[in-house]
């Protein structure tokens, strides 16, 4: 039986930092051959938090349009599906809860971006790496993924290993190892996230050896590539399935917030 692909991670323009219509994304997903796409924009916050990255409250209906559109356009050549990236950021949890009850949603991914005010991911603040114990930078995040497993709001984990995305690497491994507890302890998946390899760790998230802890503890995997433009939808996906296969984990994906696979 061929394996039915979806690149379940995907955003809009509406984010402020990405290029392409859903349409052009879907697209790019069936000249890929894949069975479908679920997209997953950076949802709304409070006002305060992060406003250039990520769609506002008034322009949520907007997205919701869009994707439905392209939805009923490849009707019968690729099932479009409509999800969210949400953010776990401590004080934030009934914010977020109220979005994701306001509508349906097919999957809806929890990832961190923030440590405190830091927005450890963003070039921009790079060298804030050199003011800080490594250790305790992975530390503190991989608290807050313990935290965003156990809210209850989310389906899968984005990007597991985020702060190794500018080179800097987990000194220590085991506060991973914890993470990984809570998300298996909670049934949720992770995001395997293939965009790692098109930024200078040159890895995909989760790195070879958090993927094969991860499927030691049963932890599904939904693939996705991160797409902030619809020539990376699918990218890397053949590499994504043999690191999976190699350690014997598992491909899920979610529709209605169930999984699948």
């Amino acid at each position: 039986m061929t394996l039915a692909l979806f690149d379940s991670h995907m955003h809009t323009p509406l984010c402020g930092h990405a290029a392409g219509t859903p349409t052009e994304y879907a697209q790019a997903a069936l000249d890929a051959g894949l069975s479908g796409v679920c997209f997953t924009d950076h949802m709304p916050m409070p006002a305060w938090y992060d406003a250039p990255w990520r769609m506002r409250l008034d322009q949520l209906q907007e997205y919701r349009d869009s994707v439905l559109a392209a939805r009923e356009a490849f009707a019968g050549r690729l099932e479009v599906r409509l999800g969210l990236e949400a953010d776990y950021h401590p004080g934030t949890e009934r914010f977020v809860e109220g979005v994701l009850e306001a509508h349906t949603w097919d999957y809806v991914i929890g990832s961190v971006h923030y440590i405190g005010a830091w927005g450890f991911d963003n070039p921009e603040f790079v060298a804030e790496y050199d003011a800080r114990d490594l250790g305790s930078i992975y530390r503190h995040y991989y608290t807050l993924i313990e935290g965003a497993a156990r809210t209850g709001l989310f389906d899968a984990l984005g990007h597991l290993d985020l702060p190794k995305k500018f080179g800097h690497r987990d000194p220590d491994g085991y506060a991973a190892l914890h993470a990984l507890d809570v998300v298996a302890e909670r049934g949720l998946s992770l995001d395997f996230n293939t965009a790692g390899w098109r930024k200078p760790v040159r890895e995909a998230y989760p790195a070879p050896d958090l993927t094969r802890a991860a499927a030691d503890r049963g932890i599904g995997f939904v693939l996705g590539s991160d797409a902030h433009r619809p020539q990376e939808v699918g990218s890397r996906f053949t590499d994504a399935l043999k690191q999976i296969h190699d350690v014997g984990g598992r491909v899920v994906n979610y529709a209605g917030r169930v999984r699948h696979g």
